[in-house]
């Protein structure tokens, strides 16, 4: 069935049909994510099972060469510091072609990312999930139900953050309270597809 849906979106997307060209709907929040398995930069095989935390997982699609993404580094790093000790691990997938699983493993070593870093090298996690743009985040609940779907924050600014969605639907996954504010549109670099 993914098979069937990819291909057809390569058609659209070879055809220029506008109306065909549709994003693909992903994941509905409330619906539990299938499991799925990504390389990490040394190419190491890992589930997303095996990585979710005990209360949450957040999966973020980032880049290395993206300044939206790279504004949001030491943000991320300490996003996943604070929650890991709350049972929320952050998994960062990176879907962009043009950037190699090397690159992708200097640039972690280099922001000081220690969360779990994939390589979605043909795009079909960042497909499944309708990623559009880096940063962009997704929550997982315990029982592995997307309750989240957005930015990180309001600013790529850390100084002008009025709002922090990621961080309160976290709160609320952590406390076992639903999230209230489920979508935020998130902002940045396209994810370059292959």
């Amino acid at each position: 069935m993914l098979t069937l849906a990819l291909t057809v979106a390569g058609f659209a997307s070879k055809t220029g049909n506008a109306r065909e060209e549709k994003p693909a709907a992903g994941v509905a929040l409330g619906a539990v994510v299938p499991d799925f398995t990504l390389p990490d930069a040394d190419g190491k095989q890992h589930t997303l099972a095996s990585l979710k935390g005990s209360k949450g997982t957040v999966l973020l699609f980032i880049a290395t060469k993206c300044p939206v993404s790279n504004a949001y580094n030491a943000r991320m790093a300490k996003l996943a510091e604070d929650y890991k000790s709350k049972g929320v691990n952050v998994i960062g997938i990176n879907s962009n072609v043009a950037e190699l699983a090397d690159e992708v493993k200097k640039h972690s070593a280099e922001n000081g990312l220690s969360f779990a870093i994939l390589k979605d090298a043909r795009n079909a996690v960042a497909d499944r999930f309708a990623a559009q743009v880096t940063p962009e985040a997704y929550v997982l609940d315990a029982s592995g139900k997307l309750v989240y779907h957005g930015r990180i924050d309001n600013s790529r600014n850390g100084d002008s953050i009025t709002a922090s969605e990621l961080r309160d639907a976290l709160d609320a996954v952590v406390a076992g309270k639903p999230v209230e504010k489920q979508e935020a549109k998130a902002f940045g670099c396209s994810i370059k597809r292959g």
